[in-house]
């Protein structure tokens, strides 16, 4: 696992930023967002998170050939699955899959984004070199949510969700790292197959323990000694 101060490194790993926007900005291809604005993104395409966090959620289409009650009551409520966050310097793209949906949300005010046609890379091969092992990153880290999520007891699945949020994406405090942004409890359910009210439950027992805490606006915190755990 990496720490937050060397994971910081790794998700912010452009040298030419400043090119990349004013080519964005000339061609049209630079749009902020605000909180919770669907960003119209769409297969085929490069997405580059210049400031702010995008929230990246999936749907599943549940055929319509089945007769099951249950089934047809998902087919017209689905529930969007929390799929992880894309931070400032990092790359994305939406994978069409039938029968899932990905769609991408501004998770921040003020979110920027960047989007190009992979051919664009030509013109900057090393940024090119630098946006594959920015996804290669992401590959290994949805490697580590996988197993996390494999855990059987949802306090464990709980846990092993926020350490690897917090170690991707916090920020020092005082006496640990903090993620940057909220994350409401029905996100967090979604995320590790349980409920809101579940949840809420067992972030009740994690604070009791000492293993997690809020700060500010409700962020979610890890005391610096969790995380150093996990590390070794």
């Amino acid at each position: 696992m990496h720490s937050p101060s060397s994971t910081s490194e790794v998700s912010r790993p452009f040298l030419t930023w400043q090119r990349i926007l004013d080519w964005a900005q000339e061609h049209y291809r630079y749009r902020t967002f605000s909180k919770d604005e669907r960003i119209p993104a769409r297969p085929g395409l490069l997405y580059l998170v210049q400031r702010g966090a995008v929230r990246l959620v999936g749907t599943a289409q549940v055929s319509a050939n089945t007769s099951s009650s249950a089934v047809k009551a998902l087919r017209l409520s689905p529930e969007e699955a929390f799929l992880g966050f894309v931070g400032a310097g990092q790359p994305f793209e939406i994978v069409a899959q039938s029968p899932f949906t990905l769609q991408a949300y501004a998770h921040v005010d003020q979110t920027s984004v960047v989007w190009m046609y992979w051919h664009d890379l030509d013109n900057w091969p090393h940024f090119r070199r630098e946006v594959f092992d920015a996804f290669r990153y992401q590959h290994q880290r949805k490697l580590l949510w996988l197993s996390t999520l494999g855990q059987r007891r949802t306090i464990d699945r709980l846990l092993g969700f926020l350490t690897l949020l917090i170690e991707e994406f916090g920020e020092p405090q005082d006496s640990g790292y903090c993620l940057p942004f909220p994350l409401t409890h029905a996100q967090i359910g979604s995320a590790i197959g349980s409920t809101r009210v579940t949840v809420t439950r067992l972030m009740g027992k994690l604070r009791q323990k000492g293993l997690i805490r809020t700060q500010g606006e409700s962020l979610l915190c890890l005391p610096a000694s969790a995380l150093s755990a996990n590390n070794n």
